[in-house]
């Protein structure tokens, strides 16, 4: 039997809201402007042997929160390090902050469901 893979993955959300500077000024997205994020957190590994588990899904939760809780109903553009806060560079931030902390991380995605996007950061 060949060797198996297993991933889990664990699903968070949260609102702010952000502005492009590098947008026209008369450009909507130039303009204060919220949105309700979602993400997945994906790590890979080999079960423990006494739980089963590649990781205790409480554990990534408290993870997610910390972080959850420096994006939640804020202004992204004010978050160290979001200064020009797309999409594609929330995911590398989240996945920055989480890499140190959830051994086995693989991938972070944060989507905006209503505009029917989605960016993805992938070890590889």
């Amino acid at each position: 039997m060949s060797k198996l893979s297993l991933e889990i993955s664990k699903d968070f959300a949260f609102d702010a809201a952000h502005y492009f500077e590098h947008k026209e000024k008369d450009h909507p997205f130039s303009r204060l402007h919220g949105h309700s994020f979602q993400g997945t957190v994906t790590l890979a590994g080999t079960p423990a042997q006494d739980s089963g588990m590649v990781k205790d899904f409480w554990e990534i939760d408290a993870e997610l929160k910390k972080i959850t809780a420096q994006l939640d109903h804020r202004l992204l553009n004010e978050v160290e390090g979001l200064e020009h806060p797309s999409l594609e560079d929330i995911a590398m931030w989240v996945f920055e902050k989480l890499d140190p902390v959830l051994p086995g991380l693989v991938s972070v995605e944060i989507r905006r469901p209503s505009w029917g996007e989605k960016a993805v950061v992938k070890r590889g």
